[in-house]
């Protein structure tokens, strides 16, 4: 990992706490300039933790949004700039533009770099989507490998692996053209990332996983296999997209990983709700319980910047203004709370290793008790990737319909974890047979690549 100077005098206290961290393992820098206990990067600092955010590479010419990314946060992970399809969209042509960018800036304003996300099955390039077997595992090893030597040294800790284990309550794998590849194909990338750049740390990172369930223990126990067999891995990520109040056994669980020896991240937190104060506060004071929780990072800065378009899940307002939530926030890595340390590693019961999905994709049934579908986009000149989430309400639902209707001139050519009617105009998305059961406020993902513009795309789901 890379280390920063400060460039300002800091108090005793947060250079005891630096000093401290760096021992453990886990240096934290304060945000550039910043007193501790004032802002979020340097109130975690104080507890050996980062506070970080998501950035876009187009938003850093905007002075309102980079004045608080460098006030506030000493950690930055790329939106979308470090993913396959944004960094080699053609194989074997490398473009790190725009992530350059965002890791120039880093380094200029004392912030450090969380790597996102080197596989993930959604926004993979045109060209792997339609390759297979040991093609598919040989490009995508060749990528892994690239990529990370790219930058090596720069990055904090990298995403190796993204949201491989299926929704639902088996525990298993996702079906995805990287799954058939093999069932090892997440060790190797683990293995592959190790070798090009042996100072980062390396995550496995997913959604749904926040509490103790199914999902959650099927990445646990791939963890644990994963210990027991030295297969290189630093650390796990709970992305922690909440629509209320954390599970209530929210810390439980990122103890259990954490009492494997891995470190835990909170790594793409947003929250919506009448009690996001509340909930936001009790993520941090979850965090700052369990002595191997490194760090938080938000996924946004504004609520403007947020995928979840109308919800303001952020910390700040559209306007930059500073929320309940933000006060809430700062307050509680202001209170109390453990430093980062190296506890013993304890070897709870664990089951055998998760099975793998890979059931043949036909349709639910059934349209539960009602959905919402938002959309988040990745765009170029001439394309764009659209990632769709389906957002259970207050019961659970049991099959789901997104509907869509395309700009004039764009066209589907690719699509993951759905079936679809028609590639253009109006479009009708109907679940898989892993991802049609979604428990009550909870969600998942499907996606598609298309030519064209994504201007005005407005999803309803039934």
């Amino acid at each position: 990992m890379t280390r920063t100077t400060r460039r300002r005098p800091v108090r005793l206290a947060v250079m005891l706490a630096a000093v401290s961290a760096v021992a453990a393992g886990a240096a934290v820098a304060l945000a550039s300039g910043a007193e501790a206990g004032t802002t979020l990067g340097a109130s975690a600092a104080e507890k050996g933790r980062y506070f970080g955010t998501a950035v876009a590479a187009g938003k850093l010419s905007n002075s309102q949004y980079t004045t608080i990314l460098d006030r506030e946060f000493n950690m930055i992970t790329p939106e979308n700039e470090m993913k396959w399809d944004a960094t080699e969209p053609t194989q074997g042509q490398f473009r790190y533009t725009s992530a350059d960018q965002i890791v120039s800036h880093a380094q200029a304003h004392g912030q450090r770099m969380r790597g996102h996300a080197l596989l993930w099955y959604q926004q993979e390039p045109g060209w792997a989507q339609s390759m297979s077997g040991s093609a598919l595992r040989s490009a995508m090893m060749n990528h892994v490998s690239t990529v990370a030597a790219h930058y090596k040294g720069k990055i904090y800790a990298w995403d190796v692996v993204n949201e491989a284990f299926a929704d639902g309550g088996g525990g298993g794998r996702r079906d995805s053209n990287l799954q058939r590849t093999g069932n090892d194909w997440i060790e190797v990338a683990f293995k592959t990332a190790r070798a090009a750049d042996p100072g980062a740390k390396l995550c496995y990172n997913d959604y749904n996983t926040d509490g103790i369930n199914a999902k959650s223990t099927g990445v646990y126990n791939m963890v644990k296999d994963f210990k027991a067999r030295g297969v290189p891995i630093d650390c796990v990520g709970f992305q922690s997209h909440l629509g209320g109040l954390p599970p209530s056994d929210y810390q439980a669980n990122l103890q259990r990983f954490a009492d494997l020896g891995v470190e835990v991240q909170i790594t793409e937190l947003d929250i919506s709700g009448s009690n996001q104060a509340t909930a936001y506060a009790n993520v941090v004071k979850a965090c700052l319980a369990v002595s191997r929780c490194a760090g938080i990072t938000v996924w946004g800065i504004r609520d403007s910047d947020s995928w979840r378009t109308g919800e303001n899940p952020l910390l700040f307002d559209s306007n930059g203004n500073k929320k309940a939530a933000y006060t809430s926030t700062l307050n509680a890595l202001n209170g109390p709370g453990s430093t980062v340390s190296t506890p013993p590693v304890s070897t709870p019961p664990v089951s055998s290793p998760p099975p793998v999905s890979t059931s043949p994709s036909t349709p639910g049934t059934g349209t539960g008790n009602g959905c919402t579908a938002t959309v988040s986009l990745n765009q170029w000149d001439g394309g764009f990737v659209a990632t769709v989430r389906v957002t259970a309400g207050s019961a659970a639902i049991n099959g789901w319909t997104v509907g869509l209707t395309l700009p004039s001139g764009a066209t589907i050519t690719g699509i993951w974890n759905a079936n679809r009617s028609g590639d253009s105009g109006a479009v009708r998305f109907t679940n898989v047979s892993y991802n049609g059961s979604v428990g009550a406020g909870q969600y998942t993902e499907f996606g598609f690549q298309a030519t064209g513009s994504a201007t005005g795309l407005t999803p309803s789901c039934s």
